[in-house]
């Protein structure tokens, strides 16, 4: 079967995306079932909100057998390994996460451009790919979605929906090298911590609490 550049970063997205679902649920300790699941829905939750934002059919999942064959496949294989190859994974974990970024970043952008829609809806829809599925494993796994509070993330997806949607990378090459740059800007973010601006209600809160508190014992 002849695959075309879109494929080929789809399935690089699902290995990538359903090996870090299965961890995480073999991390919580949950059964096989739990695992496949988890992988699984990692695998091809962001696929699924995008196509519900550009008004492709859900159904249409079902008609990705090779994709679904390659997730179970991927699954199966993560929960069969040694402990000591899981644990050289969690350690390039970033990574890997990195080549699932990317990816489905780009599918999602490349999937959007193919419908014609508008250049935000492009940008939306390799952002949910892109995120998607990390997020729905994070809630179901009861943990705070990594990619909503940690080093920049969600930015280099934006990114490269916005030069797909552009028009600016077109070619297999151009792609490619989208590709690697997205994993390497995601590597850098990691490496140097780079954080978006934030505010913290809760560490205002308590300054403002300690000096109240100050406050009150010079009347005192």
């Amino acid at each position: 079967m002849d695959l075309d550049i879109f494929s080929w970063f789809s399935i690089i997205g699902t290995i990538a995306f359903a090996v870090s679902g299965a961890i995480v649920a073999m991390e919580e300790e949950y059964d096989i079932l739990g695992v496949f699941v988890l992988g699984l829905v990692t695998a091809f939750g962001g696929g699924v909100v995008r196509n519900v934002l550009i008004g492709v059919p859900i159904t249409t999942l079902w008609s990705q057998g090779l994709f679904l064959k390659t997730a179970i496949i991927a699954v199966l294989i993560a929960f069969l390994l040694p402990v000591n190859w899981i644990q050289r994974w969690r350690r390039s974990e970033a990574f890997f996460d990195a080549i699932g970024l990317s990816a489905f970043a780009i599918q999602g952008a490349l999937a959007a451009t193919s419908m014609n829609v508008p250049l935000s809806a492009v940008i939306v829809a390799a952002v949910l790919t892109g995120i998607g599925g990390g997020i729905i494993r994070d809630m179901l796994a009861g943990r705070k979605p990594l990619v909503l509070r940690d080093e920049i993330y969600a930015v280099w997806a934006m990114l490269a929906g916005l030069v797909i949607g552009l028009g600016w990378v077109v070619t297999p090459l151009q792609l490619l090298v989208l590709f690697a740059l997205v994993i390497m800007f995601r590597m850098l973010s990691v490496q140097y911590k780079w954080k978006l601006p934030r505010r913290s209600l809760k560490l205002a809160e308590a300054q403002s609490s300690k000096e109240d508190g100050k406050r009150q014992d010079r009347e005192s």
